[in-house]
């Protein structure tokens, strides 16, 4: 990977936390400037596009968490229940168990939800694919498994949006212990 691209990718857990914490709207370029200790120069050197290429930075890297991590936990060992379970693992780990919102969940409350959208929805639609896939896998009707796949990201946002509101994150932790069985049901 050339250096200019790992330098990049050493500011995307910073810009992903910021991303998350305030959306594109609430994101200035001299509150990133603050986290990553660049000057505005040094972000445009690095992100040219400006908050823009930040931002698909970020999903970029999303996009590949969620391949190595999601999708690969369910297309891993085992029955559908236990492949279900350690993808609900995976996510809690990776919201910290309910305590961090959703960067997509973000991007799309903002005036950039129109640039991003196309992005953020062939991540879900492939994530509910997946998913799909394990159901039917177990036996499930092909339908029935697509309604539950959409029905698991509703689970997963949702718990996290009342996890914050509530400020408890055990609401998600326990949305996330049932999930399995709600979709194998």
């Amino acid at each position: 990977m050339p250096k200019q691209t790992l330098a990049k990718q050493s500011y995307v857990p910073t810009l992903l936390d910021l991303f998350r914490q305030y959306g594109y709207d609430g994101v200035s370029l001299s509150k990133i400037s603050e986290a990553t200790g660049l000057g505005k120069a040094s972000l445009y050197h690095h992100f040219p596009g400006g908050k823009d290429d930040m931002v698909e930075t970020v999903l970029t890297s999303l996009d590949r968490w969620l391949r190595e991590t999601a999708e690969d936990a369910l297309d891993g060992e085992g029955d559908a229940l236990t492949r279900l379970g350690r993808m609900g693992d995976r996510i809690a780990t990776a919201y910290s168990h309910g305590e961090k919102p959703c960067m997509l969940a973000s991007l799309m409350l903002g005036s950039a939800k129109d640039d991003f959208q196309p992005q953020v929805k062939a991540m879900l639609e492939r994530w509910m694919g997946a998913i799909a896939a394990v159901l039917t896998q177990g036996g499930m009707d092909a339908a029935l498994a697509q309604d539950r796949s959409e029905e698991a990201l509703v689970i997963i946002q949702g718990a996290l949006i009342v996890a914050r509101a509530l400020n408890d994150p055990a609401v998600f932790e326990r949305a996330m212990e049932r999930l399995p069985q709600q979709l194998c049901r």
